[in-house]
């Protein structure tokens, strides 16, 4: 019978057909305990019952056999390059695996030569490709006219959002599936399974939870923590405790649960000083989520948003600064970058504050999603064709450039029908935006003269 593989994500080398080798046959003593534990059938599987549940996406596609092209999109150590081989196993298909990180254009021609040849021999065939959002959008078009054909069942894993990362057109030919972080009644499952496996003492209870809490919903972490935490204790003890968790893991104990409660209230904390121009206070929160584990191009991330979100026109340097200490913890990396991140955070945190386009985007969207979809104004089209401009595409359109001041006083740029169009733009008296705000007012009272002069016309 096909070997049905492992709950845990591994690293094969690119373009080896992988074979289905007996299931039957267990994993080398000396394997790590992960290895060990891999579920060599289905209802071996700890989590994912939103796809594997009864009734379920790839449930059925196990019990019957039918395969689809997909995207398996999930955090690391929850089963993605597992379930793509057990669902090789389950049809007999071949399996070939690329990692994108290593593989390029050679390594897709070679398993595609591969999955001729399988089909040649009556035998299916899985290309697996392993963080496919590494690929760039050539490397995933090479993947298309044969998803097409049916040459291969095309399987993409990956940490990103499949939306971003991966192009419309090998995502329109694939089904994303989500998978999620095992829960603490899992990963409980996990460790009692693990326990059993190396024969070893119970975990006392707050020694569990705590072990749960650093491997995030992470199976592969949860069962290499535990195995080194296994190897060092006495023989004979007949119970493991929390102190004894702290000798073997340490500092990354200390590291965040990144889906609960004290995360989240961090970052929370860290973003409200900056909105509330507390320097200090920030700096505080910056180092309690670094100290606490949190991965430093997330906090970039975040400051990127601050910076637009509550700063935005009021100081537009601030956004560029944020993004420059991203690029500079890019390059530097731990710890050195992270000095140009504090930077960052110090001067988001003085910086005057504006959300005035925070809320017109927010009010715009709303605006756009309850209102009808109102065509174009005939002036505002664009006309690259004979046809198009005989139409009158463009015809009336006032250049700005051309216009007294760079402005054309009195256009209308919203669609018709719209007689007294919303106002979602309202600039905050602080910072650049009491210019703009300025500027604004100047330009709405030539618009107001301009029309008032037209209408005087008619």
């Amino acid at each position: 019978m096909p070997r049905q593989d492992a709950l845990f994500d591994d690293h094969d080398l690119p373009g080896t057909p992988q074979p289905a080798p007996d299931a039957a046959a267990p994993a080398s003593s000396n394997a790590p305990l992960a290895e060990r534990l891999r579920p060599r059938r289905l209802d071996e599987v700890i989590g994912q019952a939103q796809l594997l549940g009864s009734g379920k996406p790839l449930r059925l596609a196990f019990e019957q056999g039918r395969l689809h092209s997909m995207i398996l999109w999930g955090p690391p150590g929850v089963g993605k390059t597992t379930l793509a081989r057990l669902l090789a196993g389950a049809i007999d298909a071949r399996f070939i695996v690329l990692s994108a990180v290593l593989a390029g254009v050679k390594e897709i021609r070679d398993a595609v030569a591969q999955a001729e040849l399988a089909r040649a021999q009556g035998k299916r065939t899985i290309v697996f490709v392993d963080e496919v959002h590494r690929f760039n959008k050539s490397q995933q078009d090479a993947f298309l006219p044969h998803v097409e054909s049916g040459l291969f069942t095309f399987i993409g894993a990956t940490t990103e959002n499949p939306s971003f990362e991966v192009n419309s057109a090998l995502l329109s030919r694939a089904t994303v599936h989500v998978l999620k972080p095992l829960d603490d009644e899992e990963q409980q499952q996990l460790l009692e399974r693990a326990r059993e496996a190396l024969a070893a003492p119970p975990l006392e209870s707050a020694a569990a939870q705590r072990l749960i809490g650093y491997a995030d919903g992470d199976a592969r972490r949860l069962l290499n923590a535990y195995e080194n935490l296994v190897a060092q204790i006495d023989p004979g003890l007949e119970q493991i405790d929390e102190a004894m968790l702290e000798r073997s893991l340490g500092e990354q104990l200390r590291r965040y649960d990144k889906g609960g409660d004290q995360f989240y209230d961090t970052i929370s904390a860290l973003h409200k000083s900056v909105r509330g121009s507390d320097p200090d206070a920030s700096l505080y929160w910056f180092a309690r989520m670094l100290d606490g584990g949190a991965d430093p191009r997330y906090l970039a991330r975040r400051l990127i948003r601050m910076a637009s979100e509550d700063i935005g026109n009021a100081d537009p340097r601030a956004l560029r600064m944020a993004l420059d200490a991203a690029e500079t913890y890019e390059r530097l990396g731990t710890p050195e970058g992270e000095l140009a991140l504090a930077q960052a955070v110090v001067y988001l945190a003085v910086a005057p504050k504006s959300n005035a386009v925070y809320k017109a985007w927010g009010a715009v969207r709303s605006f756009v999603k309850q209102d009808q979809t109102r065509p174009v104004p005939v002036h505002l089209r664009n006309a690259p064709t004979k046809l198009m401009k005989g139409l009158g595409y463009g015809r009336d359109y006032r250049y700005a450039h051309d216009e007294q001041g760079g402005f054309a006083a009195g256009e209308h740029y919203w669609p018709d029908g719209l007689a007294d169009p919303p106002r979602f733009y309202e600039p905050v008296p602080r910072g650049m935006e009491l210019k703009i705000g300025d500027k604004l007012a100047e330009l709405r009272r030539l618009n107001d003269e301009a029309r008032r002069q037209d209408d005087e016309t008619e």
